[in-house]
């Protein structure tokens, strides 16, 4: 394996593409001697024959068949990975778990769009701890709960108010706010994964029941029917507003902190700009 080249598979392709060696010595930008003797090379590695040459044609026999197929297939790989590591300066991937940045959110994406128009804004919902962060599946990450893998670095952007989902005819419902206390004989939904709200935040003899969900669209499907409340983020309900279900603040519970989360070794080259602008946005709501 150590003796194939990447040169080595784009003669192979070059030469089945173009027909001919001096064809695809045009094409590839070298001499036909050169040709000759990089598919030579890669068929000594092989061990196998992958086309057969006569004075008027080149042809693939049926092992090169399956090798040219495959090359191609290591080739555009290849060239994805180049553009997946370059793409850091042109596309910008935000990963979040259940919100955005709430109210935010919009405000955030045409102002990204409007500064700073070479570089692509994806938001990516991804509901693990890390809001995909440690997945792979985005760049930057909003996390609304502190990160204890020393590998990210975050930065606090913004608080959000704390409130309370209930059902539509809930007696708490035609209440403008509710305290912890009215909560504590209730059953509370919590994401343990991703959550904001535990049982923590009650005093330790009046804390809720406890029922896990693992998914915001069910969380909200749960409480429209009466069989739970969930405490969350503003966020939520900016993003999420449901028929059949209410939100109310929660007065007496502190606020949670929004923050943006990094790889701590490899930050992306707008991270600046965006915790500046998020920060802003918090800032002047």
């Amino acid at each position: 394996m150590d003796d194939i080249e990447l040169r080595q598979l784009r003669c192979l392709v070059a030469i089945v593409d173009e027909g001919t060696f001096t064809d695809a010595a045009i094409a590839l930008g070298v001499s036909q001697a050169a040709v000759s003797r990089t598919l030579a090379a890669l068929e000594r590695a092989l061990g196998v024959r992958l086309l057969r040459r006569t004075s008027r044609e080149v042809t693939p026999t049926a092992t090169g068949l399956r090798v040219v197929a495959q090359a191609r297939r290591v080739l555009s790989d290849v060239a994805d990975l180049v553009e997946e590591a370059a793409s850091g300066h042109t596309r910008l991937r935000i990963g979040y778990a259940w919100s955005a940045v709430g109210r935010h959110t919009v405000a955030f994406q045409r102002r990204w769009t409007a500064a700073h128009p070479g570089v692509d804004l994806h938001l990516v919902r991804v509901n693990t701890a890390s809001a995909g962060l440690g997945e792979g599946a985005c760049d930057l990450a909003v996390v609304r709960r502190p990160l204890p893998d020393r590998r990210f670095d975050t930065a606090i952007v913004g608080l959000e108010r704390r409130l309370c989902a209930m059902a539509a005819d809930d007696p708490l419902a035609w209440r403008r706010s509710v305290r912890l206390a009215d909560l504590a004989g209730r059953i509370l939904l919590v994401d343990r994964r991703t959550g904001t709200t535990t049982p923590e935040l009650w005093p330790p003899d009046a804390r809720p029941a406890v029922e896990e969900t693992h998914d915001v669209d069910d969380w909200l499907t749960v409480i429209a029917a009466g069989r739970g409340i969930g405490v969350t983020a503003e966020s939520t309900a900016n993003q999420y507003p449901r028929p059949g279900v209410v939100y109310r603040p929660v007065r007496d519970a502190e606020p949670v902190a929004v923050r943006l989360a990094w790889w701590r070794d490899d930050p992306h080259p707008a991270l600046q700009a965006v915790l500046e602008l998020l920060s802003e946005l918090y800032r002047t709501a």
